[in-house]
């Protein structure tokens, strides 16, 4: 039988975790030995010592008790180190999947991936662990009480645990009965809080158009609509719970009534014992009783909780780990020329476009650099040249194949994307250099390190094999922008882009690193940060709401007011 897929996401994750689990089982058996002989050893107490007058021998049976009550304690105290050695593990996995799941959906341009992956990532894998913890902790020891009483009601007394166990029955079939609707409306309040994320990222990310177009009152609204259905879903989910109060009354109160009702007759005619009678009440009151109200709570809540949590979960997880099946293939780029058809991209629906009808030619080999006043889109434009934004509009095709169908890998190898913030991470300086050319030999790095101007920062930090600590311990903004204009200098990538990757180096540094990236070959885009790299570029693209131009810097100066007037602000 197939799993349901909660269930093989779960095992999936609980992997390797074999051992752990086996010790967990071995102490919860021990730990609930209480539970299961308490009954029998609490009617050999009454019946053979108290009411037979050997008070000793009912002692004797009640220190045995005490005994398995000191060795279920020794089970209990064990039972924690094997639950953190599965649980912990179990959340850095699902981390993991749901991160990896998120960037391949960002990646995919999946229209939810932002604000739905944090509330997936922060609330949803965190939960898993709680949930899964307290049942493992809760949960296990209650039910395997109530297992253990079943059975020693069982050893008890066959007909008392048969006329007990039909009610349990009942009520465990009205449980399983009435638990569809609490997992739908449960599955809806996991929804509307993905939505309340998805819809608080969307407006977070447009909040310069939201001003500007003065609808603030209609974002607050907006994000007020998705806390309100939430609140709605919350509320249907509490009217079920109601279903918990006849499973309770079938599965804990009618037990304990019959075995009242009955034992007068069977005590009378022999066939309970006073003690069998006690002992069964036990069960009943110490074990049965705390399992049902647990199924009936925890299960509602806390187990229903984890399977829905989970099941939501395999359902973003379901495409990660590899190309789809039935994903095309990714078709080769004949050539590395790019070109943008009347694209228009604007970050939410109804918000003004940041690009409108732009169309664009860059030859392979061209040194283009993009200018404008702030707001017209020329970082948008670096993230549709790469795919991270998809236009509403148009699109933008490498050497004639739109960028969809160039496949996500076959593209991140062809354009490399250096952005403002410069993404240094911890480890050494050649491996911070090397990042996308694994196999760089120690030439290729000094070739590199040369051409941008890194050598007396690599000279002051002691080689390639110096250690960068997290967040780039004490490099300048300076520093880490020229290591990764190497790493990209070192890329095999035919074309890069650079958004404002200069924007801490001073003038000459940032024309030093220009002209490597330029001489190095392939295409060359520069957002620029100072219009000398205008100057020093092929093509220039002026970004301007009225409509865009492209030309030579002369013939910029001459047809453009706008770009005169940018070129007189920075020589000024």
């Amino acid at each position: 039988m197939r799993l349901p897929p909660a269930a093989r996401l779960l095992r999936r994750h609980l992997r390797g975790q074999g051992p752990a689990l086996r010790r967990l089982a071995a102490w919860s058996v021990l730990e609930s030995v209480p539970a299961f002989a308490s009954g029998l050893l609490l009617a050999q107490a009454i019946d053979r010592g108290f009411l037979d007058g050997e008070p000793l021998t009912g002692l004797y049976w009640l220190a045995a008790l005490a005994v398995l009550h000191v060795l279920g304690a020794v089970g209990t105290r064990q039972i924690y180190p094997w639950l953190a050695a599965t649980v912990e593990p179990l959340r850095d996995s699902l981390v993991t999947g749901v991160v990896t799941a998120a960037l391949e959906r960002m990646a995919d341009q999946a229209g939810d991936t932002a604000g739905a992956g944090v509330s997936q990532l922060t609330e949803q894998a965190e939960a898993v662990r709680l949930l899964m913890g307290t049942a493992l902790r809760n949960a296990r020891q209650l039910l395997t009480a109530a297992v253990a009483a079943l059975l020693g009601l069982a050893l008890l007394s066959p007909p008392l645990a048969l006329a007990i166990a039909v009610p349990v029955a009942l009520a465990v079939a009205l449980f399983a009965a009435l638990l569809g609707v609490q997992v739908r409306r449960y599955r809806a309040v996991v929804r509307q809080a993905e939505r309340i994320g998805e819809t608080a990222t969307s407006i977070v990310e447009g909040v310069r158009d939201v001003v500007a177009c003065a609808a603030e009152d209609r974002a607050a609204r907006t994000v007020g609509e998705a806390i309100d259905a939430q609140a709605a879903a919350l509320r249907a989910f509490a009217r079920s719970r109601l279903a918990r109060l006849p499973v309770i009354m079938l599965g804990v109160h009618l037990p304990l009534l019959v075995l009242l009702a009955l034992s007068p007759r069977l005590t009378a005619h022999g066939q309970l014992t006073a003690g069998e009678v006690a002992g069964g009440a036990g069960y009943l009151v110490t074990g049965l009783q705390p399992g049902i109200v647990l199924l009936v709570d925890a299960g509602g809540t806390l187990l229903l909780s984890l399977a829905v949590i989970l099941g939501r979960l395999a359902e973003i997880c379901a495409g990660s780990g590899g190309t789809s099946p039935d994903a095309p293939a990714a078709v080769p780029a004949t050539s590395y020329d790019i070109d943008a058809d009347h694209v228009t991209f604007a970050y939410s629906p109804g918000a003004e476009p940041v690009l409108t009808d732009l169309t664009l030619h860059i030859p392979e080999g061209t040194h283009l650099a993009v200018v404008g006043p702030s707001g017209t889109g020329k970082s948008t434009l670096a993230n549709v040249f790469t795919g991270l934004a998809r236009p509403q509009k148009g699109g933008v095709t490498l050497g004639k194949v739109p960028l969809d169908d160039v496949g996500a890998a076959r593209l991140r190898s062809t354009i490399t994307l250096i952005p403002q913030e410069s993404y240094v991470f911890a480890g050494t300086l050649r491996e911070n250099l090397a990042y996308l050319r694994p196999d760089a030999t120690v030439a290729q790095m000094d070739e590199a390190v040369d051409a941008v101007g890194l050598a007396p920062a690599l000279s002051r930090l002691g080689g390639y094999d110096a250690e960068v600590p997290p967040g780039g311990g004490a490099l300048s903004q300076g520093e880490r922008q020229l290591i990764t204009l190497a790493r990209a200098y070192l890329s095999p990538a035919p074309v890069i882009i650079l958004d404002e990757a200069t924007c801490h180096l001073h003038p000459a540094a940032e024309a030093r690193a220009e002209q490597a990236l330029a001489g190095r070959g392939g295409t060359l885009i520069v957002i620029a940060h100072r219009i000398s790299s205008a100057q020093r570029a092929h093509q220039v693209l002026l970004l301007d709401a009225a409509a865009p131009l492209v030309g030579t810097h002369h013939t910029l100066l001459s047809l453009s007011p706008l770009y005169a007037e940018l070129v007189g602000h920075w020589q000024q």
